[in-house]
């Protein structure tokens, strides 16, 4: 027993700092299929499936939700594919200025939120730009596009560029190589940035705040709705969003693993077989 124990006690602390780390989604998980005493209160009063089947309680709330996956898609497009061809560009290719490009990636990470948002709004205000919807979509872009370098890098880091060499050699073109090697490879990094994208994008509050306007965000509907009493149906639709992201993480990582499989085990049939020599 002891010598089991010595074997697994690290695996036993691991998962033990998973449960304490998933210990608020349980909570919010739970608290959907909840119906509190009063509109003020958190306990967990009864169970019932009302907030499933009715996510929407106010017509506020539904717009606040759709305008932020607008917010959230359009951001994570245009930061996913930016972030993509920065990381591309860092990692594979030499030129002037590249170390100090990669620290400059990293000040949106590091700068508060509070100093980013004022310095957003100052921004669009000298420039006289109405605040609303898009100021809100660059604003997300703009430190959106900073996580996205940051996955894709880790992930063609850890690349094995012998694969692609192995398909040149078998004659495939730069095109080919890409599109059957490279890409399938990159693929679960892109997907983990993108919902690393859209979650905070979705998720923003305070530089959302600065530079809205009247535009009203999912969070901000919540910051507003506290004074009166969060409705249950907001944990409905964190718990929804969480499944979600679940779910596409876990069909990136698998198909992410027979892309590499495949890529491993036959390079002669993921490029096409050889030309004969003439």
């Amino acid at each position: 027993m002891r010598r089991w124990l010595a074997d697994r006690w690290v695996m036993g602390v691991a998962l033990l700092v998973l449960l304490y780390l998933s210990l608020p989604i349980i909570v919010v998980a739970g608290l959907s299929f909840n119906r509190p005493s009063s509109r003020l209160s958190y306990d967990f009063h009864e169970f019932t499936l009302d907030n499933w089947t009715h996510p929407f309680p106010t017509v506020e709330m539904r717009d606040a939700v759709v305008r932020s996956i607008e917010i959230g898609l359009i951001a994570t497009v245009i930061s996913t594919v930016l972030g993509t061809l920065m990381a591309f560009a860092l990692v594979r290719h030499g030129f002037r200025g590249r170390a100090g490009i990669n620290g400059l990636i990293f000040l949106p990470m590091a700068t508060p939120e509070l100093v980013m948002g004022t310095s957003l709004l100052a921004l669009f205000v000298a420039a006289q730009i109405p605040l609303g919807f898009w100021t809100i979509v660059i604003a997300h872009v703009m430190f959106c596009v900073s996580f996205v370098v940051v996955t894709v890098k880790a992930r063609l880091a850890g690349m094995d560029r012998r694969l692609e060499e192995a398909a040149m050699d078998l004659y495939a073109s730069d095109w080919q190589t890409f599109r059957r090697i490279t890409l399938p490879l990159v693929l679960p990094g892109i997907v983990a940035a993108a919902l690393l994208a859209f979650s905070l994008s979705f998720d923003d509050f305070i530089i959302t705040n600065f530079n809205s306007g009247t535009t009203v965000t999912f969070p901000m509907y919540v910051w507003g709705a506290a004074g009166k009493g969060i409705p249950p149906q907001v944990n409905v639709i964190g718990t929804a969003m969480f499944v979600i992201a679940l779910a596409v993480v876990g069909a990136s990582s698998l198909r992410g693993r027979r892309a590499r499989r495949a890529a491993l085990a036959a390079p002669v049939a993921a490029v096409g077989a050889p030309k004969s020599a003439s």
